[in-house]
């Protein structure tokens, strides 16, 4: 999971933004107790997970759940030996064999491991090791959330490391069954509300907005080495990964951007109805997830579908617009 602008996020993190972040690694490490370091970026992502006028109650699972996720892509996507983040984190400590770490991909599965580790140690009745993990302990327990989920969340990062191109749309979106629809599932067992039909429309909302996130991010994930656009969809429209490197999108990048915009539309649309199946707290806090996913598709939509240029963001009027109109409508 990635990136929709929104001044909703983790607003209880906003205070530690200018702090110096620390080491990932070391949020796995028992000794850290500022968490949410984690977050301290939080201004930039899509998803609305700690809406303010939310019940004090549900932000604070809410947040849990968000420092999760944060923690389990961090380690997927930023790690790496040495540090976080590069000149001025601390230095990671050892264990390594020849006191030399492995390669990037066996370092950041060692980290995830770890959390799996921790997760596991939830569902023994036992005290992870994180202070990340030791919050979401607290939500496990007093949502009734199951273990898969957290497991799924955990698997798409590993899956992150081993896989980079994707070759057919059905493949993408059984990872997306790994890296968003558990994120959605955590939300509606934290509200109490969690259906097998609420599950399934929740997982079509979630799946839109992970290749919402994708499709705003198409120039970053090529910098990371990967292509979340499926092979048979760049074939289709004749692009090249030379295409999707250029500084701005030719022709058939757009083209193939419009065909992937609107099928991410047609999900968000297919997962709306949960909206209309909710009543108070829950229906405003999904309300916010699906528009968000809405307001970063118009946002591509504006940039005319060249998402090299930049990252298309939107601005905070069109989430508030798009948040109105989804609690309203209900869907």
């Amino acid at each position: 999971m990635h990136s929709l602008e929104n001044e909703w996020v983790a607003r209880g993190s906003r205070s530690t933004a200018s702090a110096e972040r620390t080491g990932v690694r070391e949020h796995v490490r028992p000794s850290v107790t500022r968490a949410e370091e984690v977050v301290a970026n939080a201004s930039g992502e899509n998803f609305p997970v700690a809406l303010r006028m939310l019940p004090a109650r549900y932000r604070r699972h809410l947040t849990n759940l968000y420092f999760f996720a944060r923690l389990t892509d961090d380690l997927g996507d930023e790690a790496r030996p040495g540090g976080y983040g590069g000149a001025g984190s601390p230095p990671v400590s050892g264990g390594f064999p020849g006191g030399r770490p492995p390669g990037l991909a066996d370092f950041r599965l060692r980290l995830l491991d770890e959390v799996a580790a921790d997760v596991d140690r939830i569902y023994q009745g036992q005290t992870p090791e994180s202070p990340v993990m030791r919050a979401m302990a607290e939500t496990v327990r007093e949502c009734g959330v199951p273990a898969k989920p957290l497991r799924d969340l955990i698997q798409a990062n590993r899956q992150d490391q081993q896989v980079t191109r994707y070759r057919t749309f059905a493949d993408l979106r059984q990872y997306c069954e790994l890296s968003a629809n558990p994120v959605g599932q955590i939300v509606l067992y934290i509200f109490g509300v969690a259906t097998p039909g609420r599950i399934a429309l929740s997982d079509s909302i979630c799946t839109a907005l992970q290749l919402a996130e994708h499709w705003q991010d198409v120039a970053e994930d090529l910098g990371n080495g990967r292509i979340y656009l499926p092979g048979e969809d760049l074939e289709r429209y004749g692009c090249t990964e030379a295409d999707l490197a250029a500084p701005t999108a030719g022709p058939a990048v757009r083209e193939l951007m419009i065909f992937e915009t609107d099928r991410a539309s047609r999900l968000l649309d297919e997962g709306a109805p949960l909206v209309g199946t909710l009543r108070g707290a829950a229906r405003l806090a999904v309300a916010g997830y699906l528009a968000g996913g809405r307001a970063a598709l118009a946002a591509i939509r504006t940039q005319h579908h060249d998402v090299l240029l930049r990252t298309p963001r939107p601005g905070k009027r069109r989430l508030a617009g798009e948040l109105v109109k989804a609690y309203v409508r209900g869907r």
